[in-house]
């Protein structure tokens, strides 16, 4: 099986289960041999954030000398990004030998009437790679929701971590912050530790507060006063507990993830990890994490962001009137039909000068000129184009050597927006 063969494979199965469940994935899970019981896990779910938290815990594990999973999704690089074990990704070989292996259950499940979604097969091979890896740690992020998400079949991890909670997915999760805030807490597993984002919605902590209450969980919100020293576009200096610490990530939300990311780290240390300061300082110095806030170019500037929600966007748009004020700016979006896609654009009406529309490369797309018709309603002037290197060849010419580019709308048009634009 070549790798092709094996992401065509995985690509093959249901985007989404006919019904919500842990039955089957749980089913799947012990086929493989339950690798998931051979493993210790931080666990994290949230709306925005989820990436970002995840990379600085992993990054400082790795600094700490643990041999560290992580999980993510989606990918914006490739397919492989989703499975990383201290910053490398899945072999192409690996990837190709473990579906080869696992597939014939998926197979033979199918012929029993239960059906096995691409996120699940997904999961399952990521929890075969890292238990036969022998991973010290593996930092698990969600994929959708919580409560029904492939990955709450584990057991109680060192800690579960709840980011930033906002709309999102509302016709699954539901429509108020509470009910989604429920789903999430989902993973919060009996006698743990819980971590929780400390800037959220109203009505979301209480949820958070009862649930761990209810579990017989440790709670701790992380809400501490940062000091932040310094923020630009080469991302923040921040001291927390009188230790001073660096994350190349951009904007004042990625200190918040950050401290988020440090109170779970203070909880994996009472778990009994050993991680020294050093450790701490290095993985969030290092941390890295495409397509948040990430600058590709200077001259001119061009940012690319994964942004694709209201609560996102808000963020982005903070982002640059903080760091690029007085800088005219050209946008290239492109958005899911299922988002709050209104919303999130005016959160960024008057930041651009003109801004180009896309389509993501995804089933759920909406199209570049309803989305160009929805920018144009807050006064802004679009237009759309259906090829990414023509949208951005565009963008260069508007933006000459005075105004930055930001591409943003959607992670699935970051991973090839950011290939055109390395390119070129």
């Amino acid at each position: 099986m070549t790798y092709k063969e094996a992401v065509e494979k995985i690509d093959s199965l249901l985007v989404f289960g006919s019904k919500p469940g842990l039955e089957r994935v749980g089913e799947l899970i012990k086929r493989i041999g339950s690798p998931d019981k051979k493993l210790r896990f931080v666990h994290t779910a949230g709306t925005n954030g989820k990436g970002s938290t995840c990379v600085l815990i992993a990054n400082t594990l790795k600094c700490a000398g643990y041999k560290t999973g992580l999980f993510i999704s989606p990918y914006v690089l490739e397919f492989r990004e989703r499975f990383q074990i201290n910053g490398e990704m899945i072999p192409e070989e690996k990837l190709c030998e473990i579906v080869e292996k696992l597939f014939p259950i998926v197979e033979d499940m199918k012929a029993e009437g239960k059906i096995i979604t691409e996120f699940e097969f997904v999961f399952a091979i990521a929890m075969y790679w890292y238990a036969e890896e022998r991973c010290d740690v593996v930092v698990l992020e969600t994929g959708l929701g919580g409560r029904f998400d492939a990955t709450n079949i584990i057991d109680t991890p060192l800690v579960s971590v709840i980011t930033s909670i906002s709309l999102d997915h509302t016709a699954i999760l539901g429509d108020t912050y509470e009910k989604i805030a429920f789903e999430k807490c989902g993973i919060i597993k009996p006698d743990g530790i819980t971590v929780a984002y400390g800037d959220q919605k109203d009505g979301v902590l209480e949820v958070i507060k009862k649930t761990a209450d209810e579990r017989n969980n440790k709670l701790y919100i992380a809400d501490k006063e940062v000091e932040v020293k310094r923020s630009g576009l080469d991302g923040s200096e921040f001291v927390i507990d009188g230790i001073l610490l660096k994350i190349r990530f951009i904007g004042k939300h990625q200190v918040k993830n950050a401290l988020t990311a440090y109170r779970a780290v203070k909880a994996l240390k009472e778990r009994g990890l050993e991680i020294s300061e050093s450790a701490v300082k290095e993985g969030f110095a290092t941390a890295f994490f495409p397509a948040r806030l990430e600058i590709l170019k200077k001259e001119p500037v061009v940012m690319l962001d994964g942004s694709h929600n209201p609560d996102g966007v808000k963020a982005l748009a903070n982002a640059l009137k903080e760091n690029m004020a007085g800088i005219k700016k050209i946008g290239i979006v492109g958005m899911l039909a299922d988002k709050d896609v209104k919303t999130a654009l005016g959160e960024i009406a008057g930041l651009f000068d003109e801004v180009i529309t896309v389509e993501p490369n995804n089933p759920r797309k909406m199209s570049a000129e309803a989305l160009a018709d929805i920018i144009r309603e807050y006064g802004v002037k679009a237009s759309s184009e259906n090829n990414y290197a023509a949208a951005y060849k565009k963008a260069l010419e508007l933006a000459g050597s005075d105004k930055a580019i930001i591409v943003f709308g959607s992670l699935y048009l970051s991973g090839d927006m950011r290939k055109i634009i390395n390119k070129l």
